[in-house]
């Protein structure tokens, strides 16, 4: 059957009829790569024909996890104002699924795929990976950066603010020496260091259940934005996390110290629930948009270093949780390390604690992906498998 480019933007997969596209392209080798932080060209395969139906292009909210969000300074407490976007009437996250090695294309073309208003006139502020200044995946690409400001910027955006902490490093040294200055003033948006916000700029938060002995500091800014946007790298974590992609990612917008002098730092990477306490972070708040850039992943080491190959996708979602899960199943695909490889997605602590929290799916079966093309479409199919069956 021929349909038209248009069709294609707007497929979204099914379980069905996808066993025999993954028994075809189990052969298919993947590469390592060298490090290189521009990449100019896509390279193709062959597609395979897939069941699929109508992406649906509206969603309906579902419920989000009960949070009292206490301000330490005023005692006001606080909601998190929105809830992930599910495809309208089927409790499904989509996952926006494109196969590329080009980030502006692929930022582009997820976009269009999910095919949503994550603007709406407001204010936003971004959360880059800034925690290193180390080339991708070890931290966010300028291309995605300027690629997203721009995007949002025609779909409406207000005010725009980039703002993090990095845990490897001297935060503004960090943004030094990735540029991002510089990009603040040829794109007309506020660089935000969150190290040096005074003491009444951090919200204290508690989650209920939570694993941190007395919560912890989140910044007031990322919680006033009237839109807040993750962009994050494809990549494990060897110092405890297992693996970072977008829940991970929330680490930088707690505190380092508080104003008493506390480690709250220190107190999460010394944790044995370091994954628990991570998910619980993510309690703060609700995105209304996750990129995710895993056009080059870390499949060992990380989060600076690693084990370099060309994973080739940008996804995008609404949904931490099931970008998360399709970042595991990616990083399986090409082989990872013991502690991402092993058990249900689902059961990874950091995704298993943000379910109890209801911050998003709760299971594999509960993702759609949207793909553009039949290379994206045959791609995701392998990657949904290992999703449903490991």
């Amino acid at each position: 059957m021929i349909v038209s480019r248009r069709d294609l933007l707007r497929r979204v997969f099914t379980l069905g009829g996808l066993a025999a596209v993954v028994s075809f392209l189990e052969s298919c080798a993947d590469a390592t790569l060298e490090v290189q932080d521009t990449v100019t060209s896509e390279a193709t395969k062959p597609s395979a024909t897939l069941e699929v139906q109508n992406m649906v292009t509206s969603g309906a909210t579902k419920p989000s996890a009960t949070l009292e969000v206490q301000n330490m300074v005023t005692g006001e407490a606080t909601k998190p104002a929105a809830t992930p976007e599910a495809a309208e009437g089927t409790g499904m996250a989509r996952v926006a699924f494109v196969k590329t090695r080009d980030r502006v294309a692929g930022v582009r073309r997820a976009l269009d795929l999910l095919d949503l208003d994550p603007v709406q006139g407001g204010s936003v502020l971004f959360k880059p990976n800034f925690n290193s200044a180390d080339p991708v995946p070890g931290s966010t690409h300028n291309d995605v950066l300027r690629t997203l400001v721009q995007e949002l910027r025609a779909r409406g955006a207000g005010a725009i603010t980039v703002a993090d902490r990095s845990g490897m490093g001297d935060t503004r040294r960090v943004m030094q020496r990735k540029g991002v200055f510089d990009l603040a003033q040829d794109l007309e948006f506020e660089a935000l260091v969150l190290d040096e916000l005074e003491g009444d700029d951090w919200v204290e938060v508690q989650p209920p259940g939570s694993h941190w002995r007395q919560g912890f500091l989140f910044a007031r800014p990322c919680l006033e934005a009237d839109i807040l946007v993750q962009t994050c790298c494809l990549k494990t974590h060897r110092f405890g996390g297992h693996f970072t992609m977008s829940l991970k990612n929330s680490v930088g917008m707690v505190a380092k110290y508080g104003p008493d002098g506390y480690d709250y730092m220190g107190e999460l990477h010394s944790s044995p629930h370091q994954r628990l306490m991570i998910a619980e972070i993510n309690a703060a708040y609700v995105p209304q948009l996750v990129v995710l850039d895993g056009v080059e992943a870390f499949v060992t080491g990380g989060p600076d270093s690693g084990q370099r190959v060309w994973a080739e996708v940008v996804l995008a979602s609404t949904d931490r949780v099931a970008i998360d899960a399709v970042g595991v199943a990616v990083l399986r695909h090409f082989g990872t390390t013991r502690e991402v490889s092993q058990g249900d997605i689902f059961q990874q602590e950091q995704i298993a604690r943000a379910v109890e929290l209801g911050l998003g799916v709760g299971g594999a079966d509960e993702i759609q992906l949207l793909t553009p093309d039949p290379d994206s479409e045959a791609y995701a199919a392998q990657i949904h498998e290992i999703l449903l069956h490991e």
